[in-house]
């Protein structure tokens, strides 16, 4: 299999927020795709450049990146101009997942189901805006992921200090309506019409707080794989997951993130276009419950690696 791929870099680390769980992340797929036979090595991109990545030689890379500036699709962007192959979404499709306002009025535009939202500022009536979206509502930064800079708000007073909060992590800040209902998440591999969805995973976290620390350090929270929902919902959570997908462009792989209200209608949140591999990841899971081993997991993302603007494959 060495030979098949040549020489693979699996990037990890970086500088984002959630350098800590793309440490985990990387860790695990090297050792996956080592296991497998295949040539690889650890990059961090956080501590070495791209010209160092331009002069290691690799056939192709495995991006096991979170957040920004290597999920955003900057990185992307840059190997697309070092004729690098590469995993998953493009610039462009990386770029917009990573912005979750721009992905919501792209839902929109589509007629997918997103919960209602509003863009904010430090000039924003935050008020006028808990009144307008009802609460509780949600106050996250758009380009963070795992959870990082969210608050749910349950009263007006609130506000500011959200907001305040979700400003740390980034200029925009995005309020969204809180849709009370059952979470689930859908793992998707491929591109284009041939992109599949894996079984949907419902998640339950103590008292419904899937925060950062109960996604990646503690066993609290379960996960129930195949979720226990009937065939026809689950079908169209599948179906909703893979339209929002191909709605961005994503290619390769990504992760979906739904609520399921009290009438079963599902509403989207996010894409991840990079998601986690760790103990505790969500795709692993789901592609084992499809009996699909971590390593063949692996193994399958990056033979769809190539570039996806110049058209070069691995």
């Amino acid at each position: 299999m060495s030979a098949q791929f040549g020489k693979v870099g699996v990037l990890y680390g970086g500088t984002s927020a959630e350098r800590e769980v793309s440490i985990m992340s990387g860790t695990g797929v090297y050792e996956a795709l080592r296991k497998s036979g295949v040539d690889a090595h650890l990059f961090d991109t956080g501590e070495r450049s791209l010209a160092e990545l331009a002069a290691e030689g690799f056939d192709c890379v495995f991006i096991a990146l979170h957040g920004r500036y290597g999920e955003d699709g900057t990185l992307q962007g840059a190997l697309e101009l070092l004729g690098l192959p590469y995993t998953g979404s493009g610039p462009l499709a990386s770029a917009l997942a990573m912005d979750k306002t721009m992905t919501k009025r792209i839902w929109v535009n589509e007629g997918l189901p997103t919960p209602r939202f509003e863009a904010l500022d430090r000039n924003s009536d935050l008020e006028a805006v808990a009144a307008s979206l009802g609460l509780p509502l949600i106050i996250k930064p758009p380009h963070e992921g795992s959870t990082i800079g969210v608050t749910k708000v349950t009263d007006a007073a609130g506000m500011r200090a959200a907001y305040d909060l979700a400003a740390q992590y980034d200029e925009q800040v995005l309020a969204e309506s809180f849709i009370r209902g059952r979470e689930l998440t859908v793992a998707l591999l491929g591109s284009g019409r041939s992109a599949r969805a894996l079984p949907v995973i419902e998640i339950i976290a103590p008292e419904g707080n899937y925060d950062y620390e109960h996604k990646y350090f503690t066993d609290d929270t379960r996960y129930l794989c195949p979720a226990p929902l009937p065939a026809e919902v689950a079908r169209r959570v599948q179906e909703i997951s893979l339209a929002a997908y191909r709605a961005l462009g994503c290619e390769g792989w990504g992760r979906a993130d739904v609520m399921l209200d009290a009438d079963n209608q599902p509403y989207l949140l996010e894409i991840n276009t990079s998601p986690g591999m760790t103990g505790h990841s969500l795709v692993p899971m789901a592609a084992a419950a499809s009996g699909m081993s971590y390593e063949a997991l692996c193994v399958e993302i990056l033979r769809d690696a190539r570039c996806k603007v110049s058209g070069r494959s691995s």
